[in-house]
């Protein structure tokens, strides 16, 4: 019996083939459990029909995705972050952070789509990869710039401040 797979299936074939299997397994599992359809004619030419509709769909979002991958890697992002002694940074750059000065640029993007191991902590230059799609990934360049932090609470303790009477 000649069937044409809808699905992948385990030791069998994936997708679209047309595979050659006993009766018994074809009436019996694959047709009721909607895994393959008869080998005929109509089927074939209506399976094709769906699949370059499918083919189309995807090559348009490729494109898409490429376009933004485009838009991405032409945009510098520059970031000011505060540092302290020995250029240790409060704080770090994250995803949201990345994704929220794509978004001050006009450029959307979802920060689980920025693909970075972990958090920036120290100033520099950064190429961070964005996956777009499972075939296109575009590059983000990051400059961190570190911000002295002044000694506020330096200055502070060499003024003094008057202490306040204790409630009794």
């Amino acid at each position: 019996m000649k069937l044409l797979l809808k699905e992948d299936v385990d030791g069998l074939g994936f997708c679209g083939d047309e595979v050659e299997v006993k009766d018994g397994y074809g009436r019996n599992f694959l047709i009721p459990k909607g895994k393959a359809l008869l080998a005929t004619p109509n089927h074939l030419k209506a399976f094709n029909h769906q699949k370059r509709i499918v083919q189309a769909k995807v090559k348009k979002v490729i494109t898409i995705a490429q376009g933004v991958a485009d838009e991405i890697s032409k945009a510098t992002l520059k970031t000011k972050k505060k540092m302290g002694e020995g250029g240790k940074m409060f704080g770090s750059v994250t995803t949201q952070e990345i994704s929220d000065l794509l978004k001050a640029k006009g450029i959307e993007i979802d920060r689980r789509k920025i693909q970075m191991q972990e958090p920036i902590k120290k100033a520099g230059e950064f190429t961070i990869p964005v996956k777009l799609h499972p075939e296109v990934i575009g590059q983000i360049e990051l400059i961190v710039e570190g911000e002295k932090v002044e000694e506020k609470m330096e200055t502070e303790a060499k003024k003094g401040t008057p202490d306040k009477p204790q409630k009794k």
